[in-house]
């Protein structure tokens, strides 16, 4: 019997504005085409592509049950959604949205705690080419910085300076 091969998952690849020449309806509406979730385990030291975060499913979310006081999980472990957002430019693709919010799962007692408005408005601002990244802690920071580097060097080198300054380090 033949064994069946995960596929990886990597950023979504970004395609041609479906609303190119349509003048109807929905027209300058926001698309996930682009976007890809980024899930970062600060304590692993690693940061992984989880599409199943567009619908609160990822591997991290998956079994948990949320809960709104932070409070109510102790001894959680952190990890920072992002919310990458990606268009082209003349000179090629590039990341022009980057927004992170953070949550905490303690495996144990299956419970964590985000903020689910949080969570979707940082997407929201994503898709619409925001960079929120100030707010995370300097090893979150750069262990993005260095998946968004290793992942397409080009595409870094082409984004923004505030999103280059923003995920800098002391």
């Amino acid at each position: 019997m033949e064994e069946k091969k995960k596929k990886s998952i990597g950023f979504n690849i970004i395609k041609a504005d479906p609303m190119d020449n349509h003048k109807g309806f929905g027209k300058g509406s926001l698309t996930l085409d682009n976007v890809s979730p980024v899930i970062v385990d600060v304590e692993a030291g690693e940061a992984m592509v989880d599409i199943g975060a567009m619908h609160a499913r990822s591997v991290v979310e998956k079994g948990i049950k949320f809960l709104p006081n932070r409070d109510e999980v102790p001894d959680a472990k952190l990890y920072w959604l992002v919310w990458v957002t990606m268009d082209r430019s003349e000179e090629g693709p590039y990341y022009a949205g980057v927004t992170a919010c953070d949550m905490t799962v303690n495996r144990e007692i299956r419970r964590g705690y985000k903020s689910l408005p949080e969570h979707v408005n940082r997407l929201d601002k994503s898709i619409k080419r925001h960079i929120i990244v100030d707010h995370m802690d300097d090893k979150a920071k750069q262990i993005l910085a260095d998946f968004l580097k290793n992942h397409d060097p080009g595409m870094w080198e082409r984004s923004s300076e505030q999103l280059k300054n923003g995920l800098q380090t002391a």
